[in-house]
């Protein structure tokens, strides 16, 4: 039987640095636990190994990552000291070889930090996430090793046709990331940058795990059952499963400060105080003024990032992300989003004025407040198009929507899944799935984590422990999907709401994007695409929810199995549009104070003050909040990947729109040959060519943008 780690882990233990047993170690002991840590050896098991969650020990962690990175350090001077004439095998290729102990490592590691973020992890996360980023730097900063670069980048098999299409794009996009690293910097200027990216490195990791705290430490609990006045069962029986998982302390019902537990509270909840009570207690995460604030730390991260991006020549650190995505520059993504925000604005206003009509009507005696925006637009819905989604939902069953999902792989891309015992998890509800394609040849393995718990992160993300490869032995991708949802009572069905439904097809369509990736080189595997492309296999992948092919055959009612009906179908989709303005608004607002932060320079930056006014300049509406209030906004404070980024999901559903259309021209979303060229040009090739260029080919032309404002039912200029 596996060992289930989540028990010992999940027991409050607060450690010091020099009383915890992973510090202050005699040198000999220390050696002796790196060579026997199973964190360090290369995993075993069938289809290439597996990640051995029966055999982490957390104490392990620090000095495992100490010898890992001793080890790649290793192997890049192996690279620099090669006496041959660099070439692509023995500079390029060997750095794609390098560092797989430290890949193994940062995969068990970080699905630590993110789905088992408790005990000691915190203080262990604090301690590695500096150690990552001196290490980054060294290698970036690597006089000897950019200099064998830079040979194969200005070699004449770069300019006469000797490398392929993905050799070349390989050698470039390695080039030109060591530039935007500070490769050319002296080193006077490389010690200033490498001190920048290690403070950067704690503040990420102060940032998260201050959300996660005010996540946790925010629960309103629900004791009076007059309390729960209009709240369908399942949202109840939801919120007596979360009461239950923290022992019933203050309530019998509980609503956790995570968006999966505040939307359908706000959405059906006719208790307006108590609305406004847990939409403060979501909205205000991090931003408390208490020990878990993070304005302090915002400011100081977007300090760092002006005086980071001038150091590396760039006007803002706006312009340094962005050198590598589609768009290119901020201005490109600046013209998508206000091309769309007058368009959302306006319709919101229109959404606003419905509500408040109904508000009105009711004898409310009341103004449109934010935590009253989801509950009356689920009247305006039902008065409107005579839907409501509380009778959609008894159809929506976790389990048959992960059913939906793989069949439809199957008929567009032939994957088959089967669900696999005896691999160790992390957790007890993590299911693992063998991934064969049409001719029953192992692909990959997908992992599944659905349930929201303690220390776990909210939302939903998807990840990989291991990237497809090729290069001469064939290497399969182990890629998981993440979620928030809330257990049921045993033996009963989970059911999500609609919105939770598409969010569990996108994650799904990112793990496909790993699973059906056939490169050869592990950078350019899978997801590994420009930031604002990322989002496109996603997306795409949320449109067969809503077929017929799924709806009639998966949406079945959790009592009486009978399938969801065809009334009830029509009605969803006549209202697919509705709300839009909500949705695009809410995105749009986080997404635009994302980019202005990073276009705004190296002035000192008060958070709370720039979100108020630049929201107030931009004529946001009072009747709704930026989905992601910068004090919480984990996607740009977290990390650099989605920093001056958040555009990236408009931008991704710009193409999705319009690829989208493609599918309907054909007359279905299973025709054959679209689903093909979507494999084809976009699914399986990864990063070894350009972007647009993969999407030209599926489509035949550029992308049309007004594609995309008519899939969100707004005017077409």
């Amino acid at each position: 039987m596996t060992r289930c780690l989540f028990t010992s882990l999940s027991i409050a233990v607060a450690i010091t640095f020099s009383s915890h047993p992973i510090f202050g170690q005699a040198p000999g002991a220390a050696k002796k636990m790196e060579l026997d840590s199973p964190l360090l050896q290369p995993w075993t098991g069938p289809h290439g190994g597996v990640p051995p969650w029966n055999l982490v020990r957390s104490e392990e962690f620090v000095t495992a990552f100490d010898a890992a990175i001793s080890e790649s350090n290793a192997e890049i001077k192996a690279i620099t000291d090669n006496k041959d004439e660099p070439n692509f095998e023995n500079t390029i290729v060997a750095m794609e070889r390098a560092g797989r102990t430290l890949s193994r490592l940062e995969a068990i590691f970080f699905v630590y930090t993110s789905n088992l973020n408790v005990g000691p992890i915190p203080d262990i996360e604090k301690v590695i996430v500096p150690k990552l980023s001196e290490y980054e730097d060294s290698v970036y900063q690597n006089k000897e090793l950019f200099a064998r670069i830079s040979a194969v980048y200005e070699s004449p098999a770069m300019k006469n046709g000797s490398f392929d299409l993905a050799q070349r794009r390989l050698v470039d996009d390695t080039y030109k990331t060591f530039l935007r690293k500070g490769a050319k910097l002296d080193r006077s200027d490389k010690a200033k940058l490498s001190q920048m990216n290690t403070r950067l490195a704690r503040l990420f990791t102060d940032f998260s795990q201050n959300v996660l705290a005010d996540e946790n430490g925010y629960v309103t609990w629900i004791k009076d059952k007059s309390e729960l006045a209009g709240l369908p069962d399942s949202v109840v029986a939801a919120m007596s499963n979360a009461a239950q998982d923290r022992n019933n302390k203050d309530g019998d019902w509980a609503i956790t400060n995570t968006r999966s537990s505040m939307d359908p509270f706000l959405t059906y909840s006719s208790n307006r105080p108590l609305r406004e009570k847990v939409w403060r207690n979501y909205y205000s995460r991090g931003d408390n003024g208490d020990k878990y604030d993070n304005n302090k730390i915002i400011a100081e991260i977007l300090k760092i990032r002006a005086a980071r991006a001038k150091l590396l020549g760039y006007e803002t650190h706006a312009h340094w992300r962005m050198e590598p995505t589609m768009a290119k520059k901020p201005e490109a993504a600046m013209d998508l989003m206000m091309k769309v925000w007058p368009k959302a604005l306006a319709r919101v206003r229109e959404e606003v004025a419905d509500m408040q009509a109904i508000a009105d009507e009711e004898g409310a005696k009341l103004k449109i407040e934010p935590w009253d925006y989801r509950y009356y637009a689920e009247k305006v819905r039902k008065a409107k198009y005579d839907l409501d989604f509380n009778e959609v939902k008894p159809y929506l069953q976790l389990d048959k929507l992960r059913e939906a999902m793989m069949w439809a792989a199957t008929q567009l891309y032939g994957l088959h899944f089967k669900q696999l015992s005896g691999i160790p998890v992390f957790h007890p509800d993590v299911t693992v799935w063998e991934v064969t394609d049409a001719d029953g040849k192992h692909v990959g393995l997908w992992y599944l984590d659905p349930y929201a718990r303690e220390g776990k992160r909210s939302g939903a993300w998807m990840t990989d422990y291991r990237a497809q490869e090729n290069m001469g032995k064939p290497i399969t991708t182990i890629v998981s999907n993440n979620s928030n949802f809330i257990k049921g009572a045993d033996g009963e069905a989970v059911l999500i709401s609609w919105d939770d439904a598409v969010t569990l097809f996108h994650e799904f369509g990112h793990a496909l994007h790993g699973l059906l990736s056939k490169v050869n080189y592990r950078s350019q595997s899978g997801t590994s695409v420009a930031r604002d492309y990322v989002e496109f296999p996603s997306q795409i992948n949320e449109h067969w929810l809503e077929t017929p092919e799924i709806l009639n055959q998966f949406a079945v009612h959790h009592k009486t199995g009978e399938p969801i009906p065809q009334e009830l179908l029509d009605k969803i989709k006549k209202a697919s549009t509705f709300n839009q303005g909500f949705d695009t608004v809410e995105y749009l607002a986080s997404a635009l104070i994302d980019m202005k932060l990073h276009l705004a320079g190296s002035d000192d930056i008060d958070p709370d003050a720039f979100e108020r006014e630049t929201l107030a300049a931009m004529d946001m509406p009072s009747e709704l909040p930026m989905r992601h209030r910068t004090p919480h906004f984990m996607h740009i404070f977290s990390g650099d990947s989605y920093s001056a980024g958040y555009y990236s999901y408009l931008w991704a559903d710009a193409l999705t729109a319009d690829a989208a259309e493609r599918f309907v021209e054909a007359g279905s979303f299973y025709d054959k040959d679209v689903a093909k060229s979507l494999h084809d040009n976009v699914m399986s090739i990864g990063d070894t060519i350009d972007p647009a260029e993969g999407f030209r080919r599926f489509r035949g032309r550029d992308v049309d943008t007004s594609a995309l404002l008519r899939k969100r039912g707004f005017p077409v200029d």
